[in-house]
Parts: structure tokens; C-alpha cells; sequence
């Protein structure tokens, strides 16, 4: 009888330890999630939020757990914090913060076989997505999450040793993943709503009398004219630096402002262009004018900007410049259809060389366009694409996608140095996140 009384009040016993272990632990996740859900700023250019979560969940070794819970309370974080759409500081906040922690991850993360399998799956071969996590990072037989804050933590892979990932922290990684990419487009797309109507305004020149146009007179209206049109282009010329001032101020990588500023520019490419070749009153030698006046506002903030943030934005625009290239040239009836092809529009299909040179009209100098044998021969030249299949659309596509890897992210980055990083207010006093506390040697 006496045994059979003993038996339920073992488990209870052994169960006290367990429990309180287990409250303090989730205690610990409550502050964390606490203390993330606030802007917690930057240290050394580096997200403090990042590092904070990086660092504890290493020491909790929850990254190595079959079961946890924290990683979809962080991921809830993120999504509630980035709810308001349309600010830019808070999305910029996060793409900075979800970059860097997952950078951390990538270099840290090692995907065995049965990590990467649902838990009915374990045993089989790795073949998912998960398992190219760790390709060309070196692996460390060391998965204890101690071992990792006793040295300097680096980003780099000679420094970075590696964790043996187990299934919820894959999944974060693939989470965190989507989200980077959401935040990616959010911020990029808030932008080409914020331009759009400009470029409305910028394609077309206002309205001045022909008559002065044609006399090739500088009358007060035509400068006035042409003010109002440099003023919208100049009034993109400060979305586009506001937006990376904000980026700047909240350290998103260079490697994915030069994306962001890269993809506008083709926005701004596509729309402008499109406009051109479906308008006739845009197809003019003065219209030539005014754009590529526009034009070169914006390559001078590409230069003010400098190329590591910018990057390639520029050469982004080669529809449209080649275009009013075309429209602003001298002398079109003498151009033979090679020089045009190869030398003013390399970049121009035969379709869209057509649609220009017969919607160009000259409201400055009563020119001509093309000759008719050059015509002809753009015809011909339509024909044949046409018999072979190729399509006869002149107008450009806006490109939505996301255009980086996780892979390339990684290469793109330098080492982060997350040993010194201060921990926020909320946490630096507890026992529990004592670890934060240690520095280098």
C-alpha cells in the first residue's frame, strides 16, 4: 500500500525543479519579447534588437530544441511592428534588424539531414531547400551556445562557429527570410507610390506658345516653363533622398539600398518610357528637351548619392535616355538605319525604334524625322520578327520581384562584431540576461 502511495509523489518532486526552471525560462522569453517589441536603436552602426535576440537565443541553445515557442513570438513581434504600412522609419528599422539577425543565422545555422526534414521525416536524406543553408560555410563539431560568447562574436566564417539547427530554428530562418522580403518590398514599393504622380507631371512639358518655341526664342514663358518642369523632377530628386537618408539613419546594409534605388530607377524607366511611345504630344524635339534636363538631375544625385548606394541605378534608365537621345538628335533624315540601331538606340527593339520615329513630330524647328527608305526598312525588319514569333509589343514591364538571395546578402556583408553591444535598459539588471553583460577580452 505504501508503494502504491509513493509512486505519484516522486514524479511531483523530481516535476518542482523542471517547473521552476521552465517558469524562469519563459520569463526570460517574456522580457525578451518585451524589450524587442521597442526601438531599441543602434550600437556601432550594428541593431541592437538583432544582436540581443542573436545572443540569447544562442545562450538558451534554442536553436538546438525540437519544441520552443520563442521564435514564432518573434516573428509576431516583427509582423505586429510592421502593421503601419506606409512608415518608413519603422520599415527601415526592421529590414535593418531582420538583415543582420539573419545573417547571423546563416553563418551560424548547420542544417544536418534530419534537421531539415518535418519530425515524420527525420531519417530520411536531406534533399529540401534547408539543406543549402550551410553550403560553403565551415562547419564546427562544437554546438554548445556558451562556447560561443567566451570570444569575440564575429560574423565572419572563420570566427563564427556553427550550430547543428534543429527543425524550429530552420523554420525561423525560412520565416525571417520572407519577412526581409516583405520589408524589402513594403519600403520599395512605398516609394514608387510617393514618385508615380511626379512622373505624371515630368514626361510631358508644360505648355508655352509654339510660335516662340519655333523661333527658338528664350521668352519669359519658355523659362518659366521649363522651371516648373525641373521643379517636379527635383521633387523626386527629394523622395529619393529622404528615403535614403531614412535607410542611412537605421544602417539597412548598402547591399540593399543599391537594390532599392536600383529597382526605382527601372520604375521610373518603364513609366517614363511607356508614356513616351503611347503619347504623340510626348514624342516631341522640345519634350526631348525638357526630359533629358530632367534626366540629368537624376544623374546628379546618383553622384551625390555615391555609387555605394546607388550602384547601378542609372544605367537603369537606358530606355528612356536613349529615347530622347533620339528625339533631341540633329539631323534624323540622314541617319541610316545601323547608325540608329547600333550607335544612338543600341538598346531599342525595331518595334519601339518604329513607334518613335513615326509619332515624332518637331514643335521647336519644323524638322523631320527618319527617311522613308529607313522606314521601310524598320517594316521589313517587323515583319520578319513577326514570322519568327517574336513579340511585337513595344512597351516595357515593371519588374515586382525580389531581386537577392539570402546567399547574396551573405556574401555582400562584412563581419559583425556583437560582443560589445550594450543591452537595452529593460534587460541590463537581470540575473537572467547576465550573459549580454560579457565583453571580449
Amino acid at each position: 500500500m505504501s508503494l502504491v502511495v509513493s509512486h505519484p509523489r516522486e514524479p511531483e518532486t523530481e516535476e518542482k525543479p523542471q517547473k521552476s526552471l521552465n517558469e524562469k525560462q519563459q520569463e526570460n522569453q517574456d522580457l525578451l519579447i518585451k524589450c524587442i517589441a521597442q526601438d531599441l536603436g543602434f550600437s556601432g552602426g550594428k541593431p541592437i534588437a538583432a544582436c540581443v535576440i542573436y545572443k540569447s537565443l544562442l545562450h538558451w541553445r534554442s536553436f538546438e530544441v525540437e519544441r520552443t515557442t520563442v521564435f514564432d513570438r518573434i516573428i509576431q513581434t516583427i509582423g505586429s511592428a510592421i502593421e503601419v504600412q506606409d512608415n518608413n522609419d519603422t520599415l527601415s528599422y526592421w529590414l535593418s534588424n531582420s538583415s543582420t539577425l539573419l545573417l547571423l543565422l546563416q553563418r551560424t545555422l548547420k542544417a544536418s539531414g534530419a534537421a531539415s526534414m518535418t519530425p515524420q521525416r527525420r531519417r530520411a536524406t536531406s534533399a529540401s531547400l534547408f539543406g543549402r543553408m550551410s553550403q560553403g560555410l565551415r562547419a564546427s563539431p562544437q554546438s554548445a551556445g556558451l562556447s560561443f560568447l567566451n570570444g569575440r562574436l564575429l560574423g565572419g566564417l572563420d570566427d563564427l562557429r556553427q550550430v547543428e539547427a534543429k527543425y524550429p530554428a530552420l523554420l525561423f530562418k525560412q520565416q525571417l527570410t520572407a519577412f526581409l522580403e516583405k520589408i524589402y518590398g513594403m519600403v520599395r514599393d512605398n516609394l514608387k507610390k510617393e514618385i508615380s504622380p511626379l512622373l505624371g507631371m515630368c514626361i510631358q512639358a508644360p505648355r508655352t506658345s509654339r510660335a516662340s518655341l519655333v523661333k527658338g526664342s528664350r521668352s519669359q514663358a519658355n523659362a518659366v516653363a521649363q522651371q516648373a518642369l525641373i521643379a517636379h523632377w527635383q521633387s523626386i530628386v527629394k523622395k529619393l533622398d529622404s528615403y535614403l537618408k531614412t535607410l542611412r539613419a537605421n544602417f539597412v546594409p548598402p547591399f540593399l539600398v543599391r537594390k532599392v534605388f536600383t529597382q526605382i530607377f527601372s520604375f521610373i524607366n518603364v513609366q517614363l518610357f511607356n508614356s513616351l511611345l503611347l503619347r504623340r504630344e510626348c514624342c516631341s524635339f522640345s519634350n526631348g528637351e525638357y526630359v533629358k534636363a530632367g534626366l540629368a538631375e537624376l544623374e546628379q544625385w546618383c553622384v551625390q548619392a555615391t555609387e555605394e548606394y546607388t550602384g547601378v541605378a542609372w544605367e537603369e534608365l537606358k530606355h528612356i535616355r536613349q529615347a530622347v537621345g533620339f528625339l533631341v538628335i540633329h539631323q534624323k533624315p540622314k541617319k541610316t538605319l545601323n547608325e540608329i540601331t547600333k550607335e544612338l538606340c543600341p538598346v531599342l527593339s525595331i518595334q519601339q525604334l518604329y513607334r518613335i520615329s513615326t509619332m515624332y513630330w518637331d514643335d521647336k524647328y519644323g524638322t523631320h524625322s527618319v527617311s522613308s527608305d529607313v522606314i521601310s526598312s524598320m517594316r521589313v525588319l517587323m515583319t520578319e520578327d513577326s514570322n519568327n514569333g517574336i513579340s511585337s509589343s513595344f512597351l516595357l514591364d515593371d519588374d515586382s520581384s525580389i531581386p537577392f538571395s539570402v546567399d547574396d546578402l551573405s556574401k555582400s556583408m562584412a563581419q559583425i562584431d556583437i560582443a560589445d553591444i550594450d543591452p537595452p535598459p529593460l534587460i541590463r539588471e537581470n540575473s537572467g540576461f547576465v550573459f549580454l553583460l560579457q565583453r571580449a577580452d
